[in-house]
């Protein structure tokens, strides 16, 4: 762009000189601000450019940064688990009792040989899973080390409801020695202390594959692309038939899954109905207080906003009057307000 206007101000120079010397100047003028501003022109497009440039490696870095994020995130916490319709997870909606008991049994013939649930006694199972005749039976089945009796020796007896439900394992090395070190959770709390729950849980269950191509498993676990890391210590155990339901359900692998997970959402939210009925009973008490506040409101202050005041102003003056003149003991007359 320079050089074609120094060429156009150098012809303009040279028409000049054969037209006159008095056009010299001024040409040479119009030249030098035309090459200034085509000089303008391009280092504003060059800076527009930069600017571009510079704007699409940000949002490029900040786009690879976040699928380098993603990408670790997966690997690292596992595949974020979908979304399942359970049926208690409406406000109005409650457990499906029997579906706890079928869990239960899960628990009790697929995981109860490593898992604990420590804090669930056999007394919270009447009326929810079983009779108490049933949970009497059930706790009986078990044997409780108790103690100390006169002689100061510790003894076994049956399992009563008051009993914890019991522990596969003695101690927590016990527990690592008998699963290659690694630690099988308690699972009393276990719904409320992963990330989504109980989807995590029953895709956790229902997620076992073999690995992808590219990536290879050490000896003793197993893929899951839902455990962080994507390999897990404890195998498929869910197949179909591994349960024997009392009421007949067909026990397939993602039947026993949606079984058992609504068992330990049931154990980690056990009141999880009665604070709705309480919950719905509050909100209905309330809009109740709210209308009779409403009420009493407008029945005690429609009077008050909707009365009028009317100024009598032809009294006043004449009241005025008779004040000036000294008929009201000296007293200055005021507006008289009617109230209406």
């Amino acid at each position: 762009m320079r050089a074609l206007a120094v060429a156009r101000a150098l012809r303009g120079l040279a028409s000049a000189a054969s037209n006159g010397r008095s056009e010299v100047m001024p040409t040479l003028a119009r030249a030098m601000a035309s090459s200034s501003v085509a000089a303008e022109e391009q280092q504003a497009g060059s800076s527009k450019a930069q600017y571009a440039a510079g704007l699409g490696g940000m949002l490029a870095g900040i786009f690879g940064a976040s699928i380098v994020a993603s990408s670790a995130d997966e690997v690292g916490d596992g595949l974020h688990s979908p979304h399942y319709p359970w049926p208690h997870e409406g406000i109005f909606d409650s457990y499906d009792h029997g579906s706890i008991r079928r869990g239960h049994q899960v628990y009790q013939q697929v995981c109860a040989a490593c898992h604990s649930l420590d804090y669930v006694h056999w007394r919270q199972l009447v009326g929810v899973a079983y009779t108490e005749e049933e949970a009497k039976v059930l706790a009986a089945e078990t044997e409780v080390t108790d103690g100390p009796n006169d002689e100061g020796e510790m003894f076994t007896r049956p399992g009563r409801l008051s009993d914890k439900m019991p522990n596969p394992y003695a101690n927590e090395q016990a527990a690592r020695f008998a699963n290659g070190g690694a630690y099988p959770p308690d699972l009393s709390l276990i719904s409320g202390a992963r990330h989504s729950g109980q989807n995590y849980l029953f895709a956790l269950l229902t997620g076992y594959r073999e690995p992808p191509a590219g990536i290879s498993v050490r000896e003793g676990l197993y893929y899951n692309p839902y455990f962080p890391g994507g390999a897990i210590a404890m195998p498929k155990m869910l197949v179909d038939g591994g349960t024997d339901y009392d009421d007949g359900t067909p026990a397939s692998a993602s039947q026993q899954a949606k079984d058992v997970t609504t068992f330990l959402t049931w154990t980690c939210y056990p009141f999880q109905d009665e604070m709705r009925v309480m919950g719905i009973k509050a909100c209905v008490t309330l809009l109740a207080i709210i209308g009779f506040v409403s009420y009493s409101k407008r029945l005690r202050w429609a009077p008050l906003k909707s009365q009028r005041i009317v100024i009598d102003t032809v009294n006043w003056a004449a009241g005025a009057a008779s004040s000036a003149d000294g008929a009201d003991d000296g007293r200055a007359a005021g507006l008289p307000a009617v109230l209406v």
